[in-house]
């Protein structure tokens, strides 16, 4: 069974002209072409442009995606590995949801609202525990204290750079970037920096040490709920690996 190209392009929420221009990339080519010129796509096909899809969603370019189908032969795998990072936030999602919904239902019955229940999938404390124990409660009182000082905007600003952070992280997993070279060295500089800009970092003044860097690298992959942020185990995995390299040469 196949699908002409309006019809994929209709199931996929997307234009004809974008599915042509896949196509002559190489990313998507048709499975047959008719002898008027159409294109068609079969199952296998629809299968690769689901995989070229959830790419885009997490930021990676076209010559990279590129790169991706041609290094992970095994659809399977992929969409095994894709399917747990969306459940992860698919997670983070419905509990920012009912939080938000909470809220509305509070304000619509002009009732107090109840802050505890406000910020679920929010909450930056909710590693409160994991910092005190590695790193001392002066670390985690100083950070609570720098981010309850921070403006809405300011908190929104940071937010967006460490959600960055974390889907090129993720992207770089995804391509099977060697972790010693350039790009993954960088994003592990990023990774350092990011750090560096949070006051009750040990170390802060210089930077991260040594000892708490490998050490929240080894907390990304031993905790599901760091792993998350780097698309599940597989992507926290690569990011410890480069933070080591980076550690051993830098640090």
């Amino acid at each position: 069974m196949d699908w002409s190209i309006q019809d994929v392009a209709r199931l996929a929420s997307t234009t004809s002209r974008t599915l042509r221009h896949y196509g002559d990339l190489g990313l998507l080519p048709p499975s047959r072409v008719g002898s008027n010129g159409y294109r068609f796509y079969d199952e296998h096909s629809l299968v690769r442009l689901q995989r070229i899809l959830m790419l885009r969603e997490l930021g990676l370019g076209l010559p990279a995606i590129g790169d991706v189908l041609g290094q992970q032969q095994d659809e399977n795998a992929a969409l095994r590995h894709h399917l747990d990072w969306l459940k992860q936030e698919q997670q983070r999602l419905v509990r920012q949801i009912r939080s938000v919904k909470k809220t509305i239902d509070t304000l619509n019955r002009e009732e107090q609202l109840m802050a505890e229940n406000m910020f679920d999938g929010f909450d930056h404390t909710e590693y409160l525990e994991e910092v005190e124990r590695r790193w001392g409660a002066d670390a985690y009182r100083q950070s609570d204290a720098w981010w309850r000082s921070m403006s809405t905007a300011e908190k929104t600003a940071w937010r967006l750079r460490q959600r960055a952070l974390g889907a090129d992280w993720q992207a770089a997993a995804v391509r099977g970037l060697d972790i010693v070279g350039e790009e993954a060295q960088a994003l592990a500089q990023r990774q350092f920096d990011w750090l560096h800009g949070i006051p009750g970092t040990p170390g802060v003044g210089a930077g991260p040490t040594r000892e708490y860097f490998l050490g929240l690298a080894e907390l990304y992959v031993a905790d599901e709920r760091f792993a998350a942020n780097y698309g599940g185990q597989v992507g926290a995995e690569f990011v410890r690996d480069a933070m080591v390299v980076f550690a051993e040469r830098n640090l």
